[in-house]
């Protein structure tokens, strides 16, 4: 059985493959990665099969994420945000979802996976 196929959503580039390497160790197929908001939501509503899980920066240079999350919510695709502002505050609409602070712990991550469905 393959692993939780996942996106991230990482506007760093050294992070993003970062992020690409821990979720591969943990057995996750990163189907795809965005360093921009709108490209993921272009790639997201092209899609017919939602990702296992997305792994998302919550500020993309200026934009926060919340429309992508807010269209993976309606999918029923779930999430996980990571931010290098320590501990945030969200609003309800995301009560619930994990946020994981950079640097990632991998610890941390593989308890976020598994929420993703198939166990890493």
């Amino acid at each position: 059985m393959s692993g939780p196929r996942v996106i991230v959503v990482e506007d760093e580039a050294l992070v993003a493959l970062m992020m690409e390497d821990l979720l591969a160790d943990l057995g996750c197929e990163v189907v795809a990665s965005f360093g921009a908001v709108d490209a993921a939501m272009d790639w997201l509503n092209g899609q017919e099969r939602v990702p296992d899980g997305a792994l998302l920066d919550i500020n993309l240079g200026g934009k926060l994420v919340f429309p992508l999350a807010e269209a993976l919510q309606a999918r029923h695709a779930p999430f996980a945000f990571a931010t290098g502002y320590g501990n945030m505050k969200l609003d309800d609409r995301f009560a619930g979802v994990a946020v994981l602070t950079k640097p990632i712990n991998p610890a941390r991550l593989r308890e976020v996976v598994r929420g993703f469905g198939r166990a890493a």
